[in-house]
């Protein structure tokens, strides 16, 4: 039940995310405080979408979803570019050795 409670508050942070997203979309031609509000939000959003998928990899496994954190965007952003899938299971050690290389 706990799992469900965090599940659904990092969805409804996501759905806050995607409005605002959508909110700045729409507005034309955006400043460069726009552009850099709207490329946060996408890092925000990827963050979040990582951490669900770590607490289903690790419900999966038959361990704790809480152990999932949070992870820094610059170890999300090479997760998007390198394939979540491949590197899903790394730990925190094992993923920093990664954004240093």
């Amino acid at each position: 039940m706990e799992n469900d409670i965090k599940n659904q508050s990092v969805l409804l942070h996501i759905n806050r995310l995607v409005q605002e997203e959508e909110w700045l979309s729409q507005q034309g031609e955006l400043s460069g405080e726009d552009y850099g509000r709207l490329s946060g939000l996408k890092v925000e959003l990827d963050r979040c979408w990582d951490l669900l998928r770590q607490r289903r990899a690790l419900r999966q496994l038959r361990e704790d979803p809480g152990k999932a954190k949070l992870r820094p965007a610059r170890i999300v952003e090479i997760y998007e570019q390198q394939g979540a899938s491949s590197l899903l299971f790394l730990g925190q050690r094992e993923a920093s050795q990664v954004a240093s290389n």
